[in-house]
C-alpha cells in the first residue's frame, strides 16, 4: 500500500511539474503567437466583445459581462470595485481574457497637477513628464490601465473649452509636450491614448462637437505633428475625435485612420472612439443605423466602440459582403496586444492596498507643488509691484474663486477632491503667517471697497470657474464673467496697488485690467497645490518663469488670433485699408511665448554659422543672452522662422525651437540653434518640401520682438 502510495505521489507530482513547465513555456512564446491562439479559437461574438467598452452603471454591461464579452470598462469606482468586476468577467469568460480598464487622467489622478494649457505655459517638457508618472502611478494603483490622455489638439481659438487640456496654438511646442506625456504615463505604468484625432481644435466657431474644414496643407502643417509626434513616442492608441474633417466624421475617416496613421506613420496600436461617436454619424447624417455606423467605424480602422454598444450588431455581417472577417481580427490583435502589453494576462488584479500608498504622498504634493510655480504667467508687473517682499501690513484678497479649492482643480480633474486642494486664499495665509493681517471678501462691492481701503495692497482673484472650461464649455464670450469687471474697477478706484490673479482654462480677454491695473499673474487652474505656488509667487520665494502658449487678445472679436497666422497682402498698418478691426488697436493684448520674471534680460549679437546651406544641410543660429537685473531667473529664448517667399503663402513666423536658461544677476550665455529641413520644410501637393531662397531667423523672449539674422538655402 505504502509503495503504491509513493507512486501515486510521485505521479502527482510529476504531473504537476508537468504543467508548470507548460504554463511556462506558454508564457515565454512570442506575444503574438499567444493572440493568434486566442483568435483563432474566440467565436464572431467573443471578437466584437473585445471591441467593445462600457462604464459600470451601463445597462448593456451587465448581460455580457459575466459571459466574457467585454473588451474595456471606461472608469469605476476603486481597485476593489474593479477587481470585482474583473473577477466577473474571467470567471464566466471561456478564454479568461482580461478587461481593460480606462479612465480620463488628463493632469493627475488623485493629486492633480496643473491643467494641461498651464503646463505647457512652463515651456518644459519635463513638467508634462512629471505629471504623467505621478498621474499614472496614482491610477495604476486604483486599477487604471489606460489613460484617454494626451489631449494633443491645437487650439487657436479660445472661445473653445478644451483648450484648456492641451498645450495651446503652436504645433512645435504641442509636439515636444505630446511626447513627454507619452513618456511619462508610460513610466508610471499605464498606456496612453493620443486624442482626439484629428482637427477637433480646430471647430467652427470654438463650438465644441462642431463641424472642421480646412486646407490638406494646414491639416499636416498644424494639427497632425503632434499626433506624429505621440506616435514616434510610441503612444498605445488613439481615440477618434467628434468632428467631421473636411465632411467625413473622423471616426469612420478611413483616411485619417487608416491611410495616415497606420499607413505614413506605422502606427500598430489600436483605436477608440470617443464617447459614442460611432452612433453619432448618424446625427451627422453620414450613417443610416446603428448598423451602418458600426460597419463605416470599424471599416475605416476604429477598433473599439466606447459606450453605444454598436459593433455587437455587426455579428450576422462579418465575412458576408459586410465586415471582412480580416478587419476585426485585425482589430482583435490590436486590442489584445495592449492587454498583454499592461501586464493583464499575467496580472489581471490590482493590490488593493497599493493605493493608500502611492496616493497623494509628501512627494507627490511636492512636485505638483513644482510644477505649479513653473505653469504661472506674470502677465504685467508696473512698478515692481512683484514680489511683494516689502511685507505689507494689510492684504485685502477680493473675489470668490480665492477661497475655492474645487475650482483650483480645473476640469478633467479625475478623483481629485477639493478637499485635498490648497486654494489661493489657504496659500496666502499660510505664507503670511501671523505678521500680515488678510481681510477677505468674496462678492460684495461695498465690502471690497472697504477692504480695500483698510489694505496695503489688494489681491483680486477673478476668472472662471472650473465649469466654464473643458469639454461642452464653448464661450461666445472670453471676457471676465458676471460682475467681476465692475467688482475690479471698483477695487482699483480706491487707489491702493491691485495684483489680479486670473483663474482659468483659457486666455481671456482683459483690456482694462492690462491698462490700470499694475501686476497681473496668469494662474489658470493649477490643481492640488495651486495656492501654494500662488502665494511663492506673489511673496517671491519663486520668480515667475512661464510664458504664454496662447496669444491673449484684447477682445474676444479678435479670435481666433496666433502668431503663426498666414501673411496677407495689406499687413496691418495704421493706413485704412490694411487687414484690422476699427475699434481696437492693432494685433494682441498679449503675445504668444510672453511672460515676464522678476528680473530682466538683454540679447545680443545673433548670428548664423554660415550663410547659405543645402536644403538638406544645417546652420547654427545663437545669439547671447544677459540677465541685466538684480535677481536670478529663468529665461524662456525662442527661436522663430520666417520664409519671405515661398511658392505658397506661408505664415509670417513660426517657432522652430526654445531653450530655459537659469541666469544669475549679470551672467551671460550663449544660446545655439540648429536649424536644418525639419525647420524650414512645408507640405506642398508633392508632399514635404525645402524651397530655396532667403529665410529669417529671429531669436527673443516671445512672438513679437527679437534679433534677426537671415541666410540662404542653396538647390
Amino acid at each position: 500500500g505504502r509503495i503504491q502510495d509513493r507512486l501515486l505521489l510521485m505521479l502527482r507530482n510529476a504531473f504537476v511539474f508537468a504543467l508548470a513547465v507548460a504554463a511556462a513555456a506558454h508564457a515565454q512564446q512570442p506575444i503574438e503567437r499567444r493572440i493568434d491562439e486566442l483568435v483563432s479559437t474566440m467565436t464572431i461574438e467573443e471578437k466584437l466583445g473585445q471591441l467593445s467598452q462600457y462604464v459600470p452603471d451601463q445597462p448593456e454591461l451587465k448581460p455580457v459581462l459575466g459571459k466574457g464579452l467585454v473588451g474595456s470598462i471606461l472608469s469605476g469606482a476603486d481597485a476593489p470595485a474593479r477587481n470585482a468586476l474583473q473577477r466577473t468577467a474571467l470567471d464566466g469568460s471561456r478564454l479568461k481574457i482580461p478587461i481593460l480598464f480606462g479612465h480620463d487622467v488628463i493632469h493627475g489622478y488623485k493629486t492633480i497637477f496643473p491643467i494641461p494649457l498651464a503646463i505647457a505655459s512652463s515651456w518644459d517638457p519635463e513638467m508634462a513628464e512629471i505629471s504623467a508618472r505621478i498621474g499614472a502611478r496614482e491610477a495604476r494603483a486604483g486599477g487604471i490601465h489606460w489613460t484617454f490622455a494626451p489631449m494633443v489638439d491645437i487650439a487657436r481659438d479660445a472661445r473653445w473649452g478644451r483648450i484648456a487640456e492641451g498645450a495651446g496654438e503652436d504645433p512645435f511646442l504641442g509636439s515636444l509636450m505630446a511626447a513627454a506625456y507619452v513618456r511619462g504615463f508610460h513610466a508610471g505604468g499605464i498606456l496612453a491614448c493620443a486624442k482626439h484625432f484629428a482637427a477637433y481644435g480646430a471647430a467652427e466657431g470654438g463650438r465644441d462637437y462642431g463641424t472642421t474644414d480646412m486646407s490638406e496643407r494646414t491639416l499636416r502643417e498644424v494639427y497632425l505633428p503632434p499626433f506624429k509626434a505621440a506616435a514616434d513616442a510610441g503612444v498605445d492608441s488613439f481615440m477618434s475625435s467628434f468632428n467631421a474633417l473636411n465632411g467625413v466624421p473622423a471616426t469612420g475617416n478611413k483616411s485619417l485612420m487608416t491611410d495616415i496613421l497606420r499607413g505614413e506613420w506605422k502606427f500598430n496600436g489600436f483605436v477608440v472612439s470617443d464617447w459614442t461617436a460611432v452612433t453619432e454619424m448618424i446625427a451627422h447624417g453620414y450613417a443610416a443605423d446603428r448598423k451602418h455606423a458600426a460597419r463605416l467605424a470599424l471599416t475605416a480602422g476604429v477598433d473599439m466602440d466606447m459606450v453605444s454598444d454598436s459593433y455587437r450588431e455587426l455579428a450576422g455581417e462579418i465575412g458576408a459582403g459586410g465586415v471582412p472577417q480580416s478587419v476585426v481580427d485585425t482589430a482583435v490583435r490590436r486590442v489584445l496586444h495592449a492587454k498583454f502589453k499592461a501586464g493583464l494576462f499575467d496580472n489581471p488584479f490590482t493590490d488593493e492596498s497599493l493605493a493608500a500608498k502611492v496616493t497623494l504622498t509628501p512627494e507627490h504634493r511636492a512636485a505638483a507643488r513644482r510644477v505649479a510655480q513653473r505653469s504661472i504667467v506674470l502677465l504685467k508687473n508696473e512698478g515692481s509691484l512683484l514680489p511683494l517682499d516689502r511685507k505689507p501690513r494689510t492684504i485685502a484678497v477680493i473675489g470668490k474663486l480665492a477661497d475655492s479649492s474645487e475650482d483650483m482643480l480645473g476640469p478633467w480633474a479625475a478623483e481629485g477632491k477639493k478637499e485635498d486642494t490648497v486654494s489661493v486664499l489657504a496659500g496666502l495665509r499660510a505664507a503670511a503667517g501671523s505678521d500680515i493681517r488678510i481681510i477677505y471678501v468674496p462678492e460684495d462691492p461695498a465690502g471690497a471697497v472697504a477692504a480695500a481701503r483698510d489694505a496695503d495692497v489688494v489681491i483680486a482673484v477673478l476668472g472662471e470657474s472650473r465649469e466654464m472650461s473643458g469639454e461642452a464649455a464653448s464661450r461666445t464670450s472670453i471676457e471676465l464673467p458676471g460682475n467681476q469687471q465692475q467688482l475690479l474697477e471698483a477695487v482699483a478706484g480706491v487707489g491702493k496697488p491691485v495684483v489680479l490673479v486670473l483663474m482659468s482654462g483659457r486666455p481671456l480677454a482683459i483690456p482694462w485690467a492690462a491698462e490700470h491695473v499694475p501686476a497681473i499673474v496668469n494662474a489658470w487652474f493649477l490643481g492640488t497645490e495651486g495656492g501654494h505656488a500662488v502665494a511663492d509667487v506673489l511673496f517671491g520665494a519663486v520668480s515667475p518663469s512661464g510664458r504664454l502658449t496662447v496669444t491673449m487678445p484684447r477682445a474676444t472679436g479678435q479670435v481666433p488670433i496666433y502668431h503663426a497666422m498666414l501673411r496677407t497682402g495689406r499687413p496691418a498698418s495704421a493706413e485704412k485699408y490694411t487687414s484690422k478691426y476699427i475699434d481696437a488697436p492693432i494685433g494682441p493684448q498679449y503675445p504668444f511665448g510672453h511672460g515676464l520674471t522678476y528680473t530682466t534680460f538683454e540679447y545680443s549679437d545673433v548670428r548664423v554659422s554660415a550663410p547659405s546651406v543645402a536644403r538638406n544641410g544645417t546652420v547654427t543660429v545663437s545669439a547671447t543672452v544677459r540677465n541685466s537685473g538684480s535677481r536670478a531667473g529663468d529665461e524662456v529664448v525662442q527661436l522663430y522662422v520666417s520664409d519671405p517667399v515661398a511658392s505658397l503663402v506661408r505664415p509670417i513666423k513660426e517657432l522652430k525651437g526654445f531653450r530655459r536658461v537659469s541666469l544669475g544677476p549679470g551672467e551671460s550665455r550663449r544660446v545655439e540653434f540648429p536649424v536644418g529641413r525639419n525647420e524650414l520644410q512645408f507640405w506642398t501637393p508633392l508632399g514635404w518640401v525645402v524651397e530655396p531662397g532667403r529665410f529669417e531667423v529671429t531669436i527673443g523672449p516671445d512672438a513679437s520682438r527679437g534679433l534677426t539674422a537671415s541666410f540662404e538655402v542653396t538647390e
